[in-house]
This record gives C-alpha cells, structure tokens and sequence, in this order.
C-alpha cells in the first residue's frame, strides 16, 4: 500500500465557500462559517482522509484589496498558504463570475502558479443555469491553464467527493503527516477563540466583529473531565464595549452559551466558559495580537 500526503489550499475571494467547503471536506467544524466577508484569520488547517491519502487543506483568508495592517497581514498569510502547497484549488462563485477580485487572483496565480498543480472549483452552481456556467468555465479556462475543473456546491455537498477524490490522487507519496484521529492542528485555545469570535461575527453589527478579537487566556483541564476556559475580547472603543455586552449584558451571554455547545459537541465534554470584554484601543497595531490569530506582524507593514 503506497501512501500518500500533501497539502491543498484552497484561494478566493471572501465568502467564496472556502471555510464551507473545507468543513465539508474535512467532516466536522474546523474552520468558522458566516455570511460575513473576512471571517478566516488564520490558515486552518484541516486534515481530510480519502482511501491511502491524507489531505491538509489549508484554508486560507479571502483575498481582497487591503486597506489596514490586519489585512495586509491575512493577504499575505493566504499567499504563503498557497505558495507552500502541493496543490491549490481556487474556489469561484458561479453567481458573480469573474470579479475584479477573481482578476487579481488570476493574474497572481500567473506568476505562482507555473510550477504549481492549480485545480479550479466553481462553487454554489445551484444558483445558475447551465449555459453560464459553461461560459464561465470556458472564460476562466482560456485565462489560466488549470489542471482540473469542478463544478460544486460546498454548502449541500454536490461534487466535493469527487473534488477530495483527484485531490488525493494528486497528493506526493509519502508517510501521513498526521495522526489518523486528527483533524485540525490548531491548539485547542485557538479553535476555543474562534468559536466564540464566530458567534460574535454573526450577532453583531456588520463593521464591529473585524474591529475585535478574542483570546484564550486560560485553559483549565479539571478532574471531573471538564475544562475550564477563560477568554478576553478585545474590543478598540468604549462604545464597542457596551455592544459585546448589550443590555444587561444579554449578547456577551448569549455568545457564551451558543461558544459553549459548539466547543462541547467539538470537544465530547463539558466546557466552563467565561468571558470578558476589555477596551483595547492599539490591539490592530499591536504585534502580540497578531501572534495569537497565526498572523505574521511584518507582513501588514
């Protein structure tokens, strides 16, 4: 039995499916998924098994126009998450065609990905007809030389199989990089975080969730098999306070709860949950903060 592992990143635009599709890949909920754009900090990792291969998507922050330090830092974090990997699928929205921001992905996979096997994925095809996306294929085809193109819908699973399946055929000849029972190589504390800065990202104000951050400050493992977690969000403005609150802090509550049982059911135990918001106002300028989200300082100069 030859075995097989690699890594596949998955690139797009923000909300292009990529967290969907890799929480899909994967078989569980690794990566945070909201119908906010810029959602995915860091480079998750997750570890999919497909027959003789181990798969470690690397699921990438959306490529956009940056405008501050945080992202620049998450732009080139995606980049350095492609550039690294044995294959890189580039995700596509089949509703929004080929965009200003799907330009400036083609033009940089020109220069990366010549010496990169580059799959295409067009994604939530269940929103078109079939003639235009057989001139979307056509026209993103002409563009760039992919070595495959699929045509999917991450959210109801249409095609993913056969996406994971050429993937693992793609993967180099090599031992697993993971154990078997591992689907995620993110500490606990970070995916703690990101749980709970996901319900914060879908019960607040568009603008408010990139203007904060959340920290695991403590992680407790307790006799009875439980864990205690003790998490900060840092918020820029006294008025964000009072909004992670809410009334009578009804919304800080109702993040924990809903933070809770998600880390529970990931977890298979009981978790002890608390939280506090503090007014940090430098924290989008500070490098320890960038540190803690898997993001390199440096790289939002």
């Amino acid at each position: 039995m030859t075995r097989r592992a690699g890594f596949a990143a998955l690139i797009g635009e923000p909300n292009a499916g990529k967290s969907t599709l890799l929480n899909r890949m994967v078989g569980a909920k690794v990566s945070i998924v909201t119908h906010k754009v810029q959602t995915t900090r860091t480079r998750i990792r997750g570890v999919a098994i497909e027959g003789d291969a181990q798969i470690v998507f690397v699921d990438t922050p959306g490529l956009f126009q940056p405008r501050r330090r945080l992202d620049r830092a998450m732009v080139a974090a995606a980049w350095s998450g492609a550039a690294d990997a044995d294959v890189i699928v580039l995700l596509v929205e089949a509703h929004r065609g080929i965009t200003e921001g799907v330009e400036r992905i083609l033009e940089k996979l020109g220069e990366l990905g010549k010496h990169r096997t580059v799959a295409l994925a067009i994604n939530k095809i269940d929103r078109v007809k079939s003639e235009v996306l057989l001139g979307l294929t056509k026209q993103l085809n002409d563009r760039f030389a992919f070595a495959q193109t699929f045509m999917i819908s991450a959210e109801k699973g249409y095609g993913v199989d056969d996406l994971r399946h050429w993937l693992a055929e793609h993967m180099p000849e090599g031992p697993w990089l993971y154990p078997e029972d591992q689907i995620a190589d993110l500490p606990l504390r970070m995916i703690a975080a990101e749980t709970t800065r996901e319900k914060l990202t879908l019960r607040l104000h568009q603008e408010l969730p990139y203007q904060l951050t959340v920290e695991t400050e403590n992680w407790e493992e307790r006799k009875d098999g439980s864990a205690r977690v003790d998490q900060v969000i840092y918020v820029v403005r006294d008025g964000h306070k009072g909004i992670v609150l809410g009334h009578r802090g009804e919304t800080v509550k109702a993040v924990g709860r809903a933070a809770r049982e998600d880390l529970e059911a990931f977890l298979g135990r009981r978790v002890h949950l608390f939280l506090q918001v503090k007014v940090r106002p430098g924290w989008l300028d500070e490098a320890e903060r960038y540190g803690e989200m898997g993001l390199d300082f440096k790289d939002g100069a």
